[in-house]
């Protein structure tokens, strides 16, 4: 799956977040978007997930992810046009202000996520339980997890998903040395052939990343 942006810009009311982003994110590759805090890094990732519309310019996805299992046929042969309206089927996205069900226990809330957006191939609820190192607390509602444990449920649910594009917004917030260590395993095991963007400032989130943009050349 690749995404073309063309002279893409976003702004609220008068202020322009970004703007003149013509760039190409293609499939296979890993790529970082740093800036300071609060200089547009999340809403660019949002703009790329179809979450958010473009206030200037184009965004197109082309391309096809042969592992899909879901019921949207025109996505996994190519014959339809992928759009920000239909997009998501192909998105995972793991970031500080999306939430899970708290109400939960982690294992009803992987079945449930499985429910709408399958899994990687051959991958299972105990499977992604036993990555996360989560056997014991399983059964525990997600409410009563320290947030380093709600992060590692946030990073499963985006990158053992069977999805082509994987969008990382600050996805170490949280995690102790160990929590980091996973994510760089999940990463390297499961993200190989997809579409990684890393929205970070914090280079131990994106060390892997093979491309750097900084969203302040494009203000």
């Amino acid at each position: 799956m690749t995404i073309y942006l063309s002279d893409a810009g976003k702004r609220f009311n008068r202020d322009w977040i970004f703007r003149h982003f013509t760039y190409t994110f293609e499939a296979g590759q890993s790529y970082a978007i740093t800036g300071s805090n609060g200089s547009g890094k999340s809403t660019l990732l949002q703009s790329l997930s179809g979450g958010m519309m473009l206030s200037a310019g184009r965004i197109e996805y082309k391309g096809t992810y042969d592992r899909w299992q879901g019921d949207s046929s025109n996505v996994k042969s190519g014959n339809g046009q992928l759009t920000a309206d239909n997009i998501y089927t192909q998105v995972s996205i793991c970031a500080p202000y999306l939430e899970v069900v708290e109400e939960m226990t982690l294992r009803e809330f992987l079945d449930f996520h499985h429910g709408f957006k399958p899994f990687l191939a051959s991958i299972t609820t105990d499977t992604i339980i036993a990555a996360l190192g989560l056997e014991k607390a399983e059964n525990k509602q997600i409410r009563y997890y320290s947030s380093g444990m709600k992060q590692r449920v946030k990073l499963a649910q985006c990158i053992f998903s069977d999805t082509a594009i994987v969008l990382l917004d600050e996805p170490c917030t949280n995690l102790d040395a160990d929590g980091i260590a996973l994510y760089h395993r999940l990463i390297a095991e499961y993200c190989k052939d997809r579409l990684v963007v890393v929205s970070s400032n914090d280079e131990v989130e994106y060390s892997y990343c093979k491309k750097k943009i900084d969203i302040i050349d494009y203000k």
